[in-house]
């Protein structure tokens, strides 16, 4: 029994290092997520064109489905910014249980939300560069090079942040594990 007692007070002291790692990670999520959304909304080019009052203009509004990313990638940073106030909660307070599990499943409901915003805008981004000769769809990625660019980097940022959270879920039931 005495054996037990003190490996348990060795746990929390485990607990603080995942939880200082929850910390850091958490702050990779919020740079890659925001940066994502920062480089979305802001990715629009115009074509030069003959005519001086004909432009042909991308810009990411003109999609709904990369509306949706920069408006979920936004939301998935601030709330990545308020969970990090439980994070350094855990950190002072390592035996914390009820809000490990209050990150765990509004972690999950962040990840999925990113994951939906992130693969929908993954699949225009594919048929920006691919098209689609069944539907008849032409890739314009030819013609919009730095629109398709910048679009195709905002999703990395994304789909880092999915992983960060899938390593964050893990870490949280890691650390409820050992309590």
């Amino acid at each position: 029994m005495g054996g037990s007692e003190a490996g348990d007070d060795s746990k929390p002291k485990g607990n603080r290092g995942i939880s200082f790692l929850d910390f850091i990670m958490r702050i990779v999520a919020i740079l890659g997520t925001l940066g994502s959304a920062i480089a979305m909304g802001t990715t629009n080019e115009t074509l030069p064109s003959f005519e001086q009052f004909i432009r042909f203009k991308a810009e990411y509004k003109d999609l709904p489905t990369f509306t949706f990313f920069v408006v979920a990638n936004g939301i998935v940073s601030a709330y990545l910014a308020v969970s990090l106030v439980l994070s350094i909660l855990h950190i002072v307070m390592s035996g914390a249980r009820i809000t490990r599990v209050v990150l765990i499943f509004f972690d999950t409901v962040m990840m999925a939300f990113l994951t939906s915003g992130a693969s929908a805008a993954a699949a225009i981004v594919y048929l920006a560069h691919k098209g689609n000769a069944r539907a008849n769809w032409i890739a314009i990625c030819q013609q919009y090079n730095s629109f398709c660019d910048r679009a195709s980097g905002s999703l990395v940022g994304s789909f880092i942040g999915v992983l960060v959270f899938l390593l964050l879920i893990i870490l949280s039931a890691l650390a409820l594990s050992r309590n």
